[in-house]
């Protein structure tokens, strides 16, 4: 995006930029938007509804803002052929929990911001389809979670279009929602230990947008919306590295830059909790850094399943094709007016931050070094989800370094175990030879945020195998401590960042207690044994494990213990080039 005046067309154009390839994939009638094989767990009608609403995110703020789209006829004629029981493109009524019922969400905000576009071109006959259809699902069964918010966004649609209907049902779902409410502005969404960008670009977003559209008639709630999102925001900023990377952590990765959606809401509901310079500095820089990364698209320009690149393995069970274009949904500040502050103000650069910042309702310690942005995880697990693991219990995420995610268990290099200490029982391991099962931290006991800059936790690999692990902020590096107790002989593989080596490698060292990678652009891996009592490795996971980058090299501590009481302690460093003389200098010593 443009940091000067010109932001506003250019993120308009990204937006045309987007959705003008999906084009040629609409059916006849164009309600269904096929952008390839659906192998997410809904039907494929529910996939191809999602194909033709995400875009919606994106399309209803730009026409609410004025700007152009050439074929919002084929979006108005989807509308009436997918509401009509008798076209043979109907997308169906929900049957339980049902995908529909997301979907429908990006319908109901787009009647609600643009329905000049998509309501007022059907016949009268149509408009009663449509919204009977959208009005069905007021009432359809969600989990306990940010999907009660998808019927409320429908009622704010119908509202619009005046369409009668109960909003009796609104308003039980939104006393819901608030019962999810944390501290410092964190939500939990729903009955989980997860805090990830659900709650920026679900709980909050939603809540704000329903805080300007419903807020005169519903001010208590509306404050309370705008408050938590104020209470939130300073936090927020330190997931977001100085060149506008965010922190890749969580399930939905393939949903890219919705991360950044938070800082166009904030101004789209009025509330400053930062100024309106700061606010477009951030959403601008980060999508300037997505829109620089030419692999997140197909060669004609659609949105892949991935993060860093076309990356299907990254994605969960509930991704379909049409998935990714929950980006759209920071688009949302196009709906303001050319004249309002977001867009008059000069982009601010990233603020000063505290090196540290610890969030006890996340469980994690954010560590800010070079720029870089990185998430020390301690109480976070998720076992559903595909690859959960490693999303979220992984000791650290970096906006650099990204994080792995196993190919399977097989050993080292398809395990792709960065920022984990993995263990294996194996027989034969007293030989000295790789084992090729290994298991890592996966749920957490008792997990705590100790002294401002600290996580710890305890998981169980085995009955009779405790690890309690202490994870700690030292800016530029971070501190691992790992009790070991154990009843049965171990093999320890212990992982650093991975690192791009794309690039080529300038330099590569594994010695007794330390390993160290580095790119051919300076950036540096690196751990160094604090206890003497390991050696240093350096592996090449295979290709399509890292989140950002295709191929790494990782950097690993190898050790052995007998069964009883022992203490694993390392200084682990992940820097770009200016941050990577740090390696030559004594780390910092561990506190446990």
């Amino acid at each position: 995006m443009a940091s000067g005046s010109g932001a506003r067309g250019e993120m308009q154009a990204y937006v045309r930029e987007l959705v003008d390839p999906l084009v040629r994939y609409a059916s006849e009638g164009g309600a269904r938007i096929r952008l390839g094989v659906n192998t997410a767990h809904h039907d494929d009608t529910a996939a191809d509804l999602e194909g033709y609403a995400r875009p919606l995110w994106g399309l209803a703020p730009l026409a609410a803002g004025g700007g152009e789209f050439a074929h919002w006829e084929l979006w108005a004629r989807g509308l009436a052929a997918g509401t009509d029981p008798g076209h043979p493109e109907y997308w169906g009524t929900a049957t339980g929990i049902d995908q529909r019922t997301v979907e429908t969400a990006a319908v109901g905000f787009a009647l609600a911001l643009a329905p000049e576009k998509l309501w007022d071109p059907l016949s009268g006959k149509e408009r009663d389809q449509a919204g009977a259809w959208l009005a069905s699902f007021l009432g359809a069964d969600t989990p306990e979670n940010n999907w009660n918010f998808f019927p409320v966004l429908v009622s704010l649609g119908l509202d619009r279009v005046g369409y009668a209907h109960d909003r009796d049902a609104r308003h039980a779902r939104l006393d819901r929602l608030e019962t999810y409410a944390r501290q410092d502005g964190w939500y939990a969404d729903g009955n989980t230990a997860q805090r990830d960008y659900y709650i920026p670009w679900a709980m909050h977003f939603y809540g704000l947008i329903y805080a300007a559209l419903a807020g005169d008639g519903d001010p208590a709630r509306a404050a309370r919306f705008r408050q938590r999102a104020a209470d939130f925001a300073p936090g927020f900023r330190h997931w977001f590295a100085a060149d506008g990377a965010a922190v890749p952590f969580g399930r939905s990765l393939t949903y890219r830059f919705a991360q950044g959606s938070f800082w166009g809401a904030l101004p789209y509901a009025g509330v400053d909790a930062v100024p309106p310079g700061e606010a477009k500095g951030l959403l601008s820089r980060h999508l300037r850094w997505w829109r620089e990364r030419s692999a997140l698209t197909s060669p004609d320009g659609v949105l892949t399943i991935g993060y860093g690149y076309p990356q299907p393995a990254v994605a969960e069970q509930y991704n379909g094709p049409g998935s990714p274009y929950w980006a759209m949904k920071a688009f949302l500040p196009l709906a303001l007016p050319a004249d309002h502050a977001f867009w008059t103000a000069d982009e601010e650069p990233a603020a000063e931050l505290p090196e540290t910042l610890a969030q006890p309702d996340a469980g994690a310690v954010l560590m800010r070094s070079g720029g870089d942005a990185t998430l020390l995880s301690g109480s976070q697990h998720n076992l559903w989800a595909r690859g959960g693991a490693a999303k979220y219990a992984k000791f650290a995420y970096s906006s650099r370094f990204g994080f792995s995610a196993p190919v399977d268990g097989l050993g080292p290099e398809p395990g792709a175990y960065d920022s984990v200490l993995a263990v294996s029982d194996e027989a034969g391991i007293e030989e000295g030879t790789a084992p090729r099962h290994f298991r890592v931290r996966e749920e957490q006991h008792d997990p705590a945020v100790e002294d401002g800059d600290t996580v710890r936790s305890t998981w169980r690999p085995w009955p009779d195998v405790e690890i309690t692990t202490w994870l700690t902020a030292a800016a530029p590096w971070h501190l691992r401590t790992h009790r070991v107790r154990t009843g049965r002989a171990l093999y320890t593989a212990e992982g650093g960042f991975a690192v791009d080596r794309d690039a080529g490698l300038t330099r590569r060292e594994e010695s007794e207690g330390s390993a160290v990678t580095v790119t051919g652009a300076g950036d540096l891996s690196g751990l160094r044994d604090l206890d003497g009592g390991r050696s240093g490795r350096v592996l090449d996971p295979l290709p399509g494990t890292n989140v950002l980058a295709r191929r790494t090299s990782l950097p690993v501590l190898v050790g052995q213990l007998p069964p009883g009481e022992h203490w694993l302690r390392c200084a682990v460093l992940g820097a770009g080039a200016a941050g990577a003389a740090a390696w030559e200098e004594a780390p910092p010593r561990a506190r446990h």
